[in-house]
């Protein structure tokens, strides 16, 4: 029997490599299609888990996991050489930056090492991980013809790019549009009858893994350098004495020729922070310098610092040195009602904070304590008490279970990035 002929029939199972933020909703949702799924993991704390069903990612459906375990579909294991077990396999591993804002594609090339030599022929490799242009090609293709597959014939290989947004409700990952980039015209006819088969959404067809791979940093990169003029006009506003949400608000109303983008204390998440540095650092392959890209990432970088300045003239009015005032940062998490704290702004404001020797603390009802990436450190959250005991409150995230209006009432001064009281009039709010 043919591939084609075994994912029609849904005679195949489905190897997820990496069962992280893209991944384990990726491998529930070709479970709940009938499709039997094997999850490889080197995390065991992911994998007994997934294997007790237990979830740990906020866009999985805990009784959708569940559901799928005890009906057998899905299993967890860091053994690759159960990879002679599957027909199709997604990879789905993080693609991080390192120290120098490169590209660190270990985790591709460890995982495609390790399941190269254990795959039947006649198998679909996709890669999901956000990445660089060249990555498939340069990366997976070659890995499994040392392996002595040959890509078109007795493996078929292409891109597909993740398109995850933690905490939307209407966009999940079986109904959102997949893009798909083959290295053949029948990797691209394998991989568009797979994802046809799991989703409730188009599939486009594109001419190479080259162009889905650019196409997805093409998107995050739209709203990286969009964030960035927000946040500029931010800063320009300020010193205008204007507002830049009603600026924003008023932009909106035209029906044609401008899409709304916000300002923030930073950008965060997997994607916007990193994925144009990937671009930035292959364009310099062709001897092309990115100018517009580098420059919304030093805007964006530069926010949390800007942050940090505006809290010190809020209480510098008050009196108060920043050394020695008492400041409460309201949300941890990169955006609002979620628990994902990956690249979040308020790591740079803590390391500017620190640098002041600022008391503060952290108030966060989806986060209880993270690991801070860039210092180390570990942060507890506390429970949201006694506000008069503060100087400051910042707004960072604008979870939308916060008492708004209790808040506003305390009579502390606040610092909201996120216009998170708009519909409150006080005189001690201040918008960013």
């Amino acid at each position: 029997m043919s591939l084609l002929d075994a994912i029609k029939n849904k005679n195949v199972k489905i190897g997820v490599v990496g069962l992280g933020y893209v991944g384990l909703p990726m491998a529930v949702t070709v479970a709940k299609k009938g499709f039997e799924v094997l999850g490889f993991e080197v995390s065991q704390y992911a994998i007994e888990h997934v294997n007790a069903g237990e979830n740990y990612i906020g866009d999985v459906a805990d009784q959708d996991l569940t559901d799928v375990v005890k009906a057998g579909k899905l299993s967890a294991t860091s053994d690759y050489s159960r990879m002679k077990e599957v027909n199709v396999v997604l990879i789905a591993v993080p693609t991080p930056l390192d120290l120098y804002h490169q590209p660190d594609t270990t985790f591709i090339e460890a995982s495609t090492r390790s399941m190269a030599p254990h795959m039947s022929k006649g198998s679909l490799v996709v890669l999901e991980s956000t990445t660089y242009p060249g990555t498939t090609r340069e990366i997976i293709v070659p890995e499994l013809e040392k392996a002595g597959f040959k890509v078109g014939e007795d493996v078929f290989v292409a891109f597909s790019p993740e398109r995850v947004d933690p905490g939307n409700e209407t966009y999940k990952t079986h109904n959102t549009p997949k893009v798909v980039g083959g290295m053949t015209a029948k990797c691209n006819e394998i991989a568009k009858l797979f994802y046809e088969s799991i989703l409730d959404a188009p599939v486009a067809l594109v001419s190479s893994p080259e162009v889905a791979e650019m196409e997805k940093i093409y998107e995050n990169t739209f709203r990286n350098i969009n964030i960035a003029l927000a946040n500029e006009m931010t800063v320009l506003c300020d010193r205008m004495g204007i507002s830049i949400w009603e600026v924003v608000d008023a932009a909106k109303t035209k029906p044609y020729g401008f899409m709304a983008f916000y300002p923030g204390p930073g950008v965060g998440g997997h994607c916007i922070p990193i994925d144009p540095f990937y671009l930035t650092w292959k364009a310099r392959e062709y001897d092309f310098h990115t100018r517009l890209i580098e420059l919304a990432g030093e805007i964006n970088i530069a926010m949390p610092e800007y942050v940090v300045q505006r809290a010190i003239r809020i209480l510098n009015r008050q009196g108060v040195a920043i050394s020695r005032a008492k400041i409460l940062l309201l949300g941890a998490a990169y955006k609002r009602d979620i628990r994902d704290m990956r690249e979040s702004p308020i790591e740079g404001i803590i390391t500017h904070l620190e640098q002041y020797t600022a008391d503060f603390e952290i108030h966060d009802p989806f986060v209880d304590e993270f690991h801070h990436e860039k210092n180390g450190k570990e942060y507890k959250t506390v429970p949201l008490g006694n506000l008069k005991k503060y100087d400051l409150i910042i707004v960072i995230t604008d979870h939308s279970n916060l008492d708004y209006q209790k808040i506003a009432d305390s009579g502390v001064a606040i610092l909201d990035t996120r216009n998170a009281f708009k519909q409150i009039k006080a005189d001690n709010i201040e918008l960013m």
